[in-house]
């Protein structure tokens, strides 16, 4: 779950994560703030680690106190546990707040063209998603190859 306010820019190469490629986003970014009166601030390494690419940052000092979302999620999801169906890829999206969701929805990639058939409204969490689904095709390419070079 990333921050809300966060707008990730690049990936982060040297994130100090246990497991970077669980991350919210598939791995660690680097980018800047969008809460109200610190819009374009780029965070710490260390509010990036604890706070930005993991959401529900109560201890950072730019997440104001009314807000919608404490965090966002993703997930490539489809039937039958295919995640792409006709050279599109569904992304489940859930906004939480106090641990709960507040919004949820699908938004959908069309592979073929390389657009976005349904994106988000909210800039931060279509560019979170753009992240997100960068990280997931990487992952998915690197699988097809390991599993092709076992076989």
């Amino acid at each position: 779950m990333a921050c809300p306010f966060f707008l990730p820019i690049e990936r982060l190469a040297d994130g100090t994560w246990l497991h970077a490629r669980r991350l919210p986003l598939g791995c660690g970014w680097s980018g800047h703030c969008t809460a109200p009166g610190h819009e374009g601030e780029a965070p710490s390494q260390e509010e990036l680690r604890d706070f930005c690419n993991l959401g529900y940052a109560e201890g950072c000092g730019r997440l104001p106190r009314q807000r919608m979302w404490d965090s966002v999620r993703f997930a490539a999801v489809g039937q039958d546990g295919n995640h792409q169906t006709g050279g599109r890829i569904h992304v489940r999206y859930v906004c939480e707040r106090e641990h709960r969701p507040a919004e949820h929805g699908m938004l959908e990639f069309d592979s073929t063209e390389a657009r976005w058939e349904r994106p988000h409204y909210d800039p931060r969490v279509q560019r979170m998603a753009q992240c997100f689904l960068e990280s997931y095709v990487e992952k998915r390419k690197k699988q097809e190859v390991e599993r092709a070079a076992a076989s």
